[in-house]
């Protein structure tokens, strides 16, 4: 049984008081999580020589979490990633949501200028892990309706962090969340992550222009850099002269995920592992695509980074489970429409073993 501390995490400029919960495995493994945010703050797991390893970037504190603007841990919404021109329609009327993104902050991302990851929610121990609870106004962001969010965070024994995501809301809405942990299997001070391995299971990608937004087009990655069907070093082809590692300078694309369900609906998203640690992390999740980010757009530059650690480019990765980006825009995309009184729910499993 996973056993659940809480201890206090400081207080935000505010003055408003902020917690972080351990959960911990009978294997020792431990992660940690803030209602700032619904945040993965660590995930202390042992490696192949019996080493704890810390396998989440982040901050020492809540106060430092305040400045954060890389969405470290969070889990962010109403809707994850871009929208073009922060114009969604729902039933025939047109919402325009906050600008905060873009050469010219001219388009939408992760619920706009103060987004789900930048409230403090209300947590709840239960039998299962952690609980955490957020109220979105009607309006906030530019979207429609009353929203309630939760996400529940459970540890098990075999190393599987799940994330059990529910909302409803009392007008038709918009409703794409995920979580942006930065993962590195070296440990997260250890620097560049280009020489761990990556495989997607997807065969399609969603191509995105200069401002990191899907046309519509879905295409093979066949011949491509886009293809990491296979187990391949993150490094290995993240420079190449190719539009869409030129535009996002690395891998920051939606991969469409291949419909292969597993139990409860998972389907097999990912796989990354490190040759230094031995440790491997498997994504599974009932969402449709994962967005692969390298870190690209880090630049060392955080204060009160754990451990005084400072976060340089492509020191991480990232697997956002989520509907793909600009999908308001695409109706050939699956559509994050939820519906008043209906519950929106998905679920992705973070998933640390080792190497056979």
């Amino acid at each position: 049984m996973t056993a659940i501390k809480k201890e206090d995490f400081g207080k935000m400029s505010d003055g408003s008081s902020v917690d972080l919960y351990t959960l911990t495995n009978a294997q020792g493994t431990e992660v940690q999580i803030t209602n700032y945010g619904a945040r993965l703050v660590s995930w202390r797991v042992k490696d192949k020589d019996g080493k704890v390893v810390d396998i989440l970037l982040g901050y020492k504190d809540a106060p430092s979490y305040e400045k954060d603007t890389a969405s470290f841990g969070a889990l962010v919404g109403r809707h994850a990633n871009r929208i073009a021109g922060g114009k969604i329609l729902i039933n025939g009327k047109e919402y325009q949501l906050e600008l905060n993104t873009g050469s010219k902050k001219q388009n939408h991302i992760h619920g706009g200028v103060k987004g789900f990851h930048y409230h403090i929610w209300d947590a709840e121990e239960t039998p299962e892990g952690v609980k955490l609870t957020y109220h979105s106004k009607d309006g906030e962001g530019g979207y429609p309706g009353n929203m309630t969010v939760s996400v529940l965070y459970s540890l098990s024994d075999d190393n599987k962090l799940t994330l059990d995501y529910t909302a409803v809301s009392d007008k038709d809405t918009i409703c794409n969340l995920t979580n942006h942990a930065y993962f590195n299997l070296d440990g997260y001070a250890s620097g560049s992550v280009l020489d761990q391995k990556i495989q997607l299971f997807s065969d399609l990608y969603t191509w995105a222009d200069s401002e990191s937004l899907p046309d519509g087009r879905i295409l093979s990655v066949e011949g491509t850099p886009m293809d990491l069907r296979n187990l391949t070093r993150i490094g290995e082809h993240i420079d190449d002269d190719f539009d869409q590692l030129n535009f996002g300078r690395g891998y920051d694309h939606n991969w469409v995920i291949r419909k292969e369900p597993l139990v409860d609906g998972l389907k097999k998203a990912a796989h990354a592992e490190s040759d230094k640690t031995g440790l491997t992390l498997t994504c599974y999740t009932t969402q449709p695509g994962v967005q692969f980010y390298t870190a690209n757009w880090l630049k060392g530059d955080q204060e009160g980074g754990k451990g005084g650690a400072t976060f340089p480019m492509r020191s991480a990765f990232c697997l956002e489970t989520q509907f793909y980006p600009n999908s308001p825009a695409n109706p050939n995309f699956p559509q994050p429409l939820l519906k008043a009184g209906d519950t929106w729910k998905a679920k992705t499993v973070y998933q640390v073993g080792l190497q056979d």
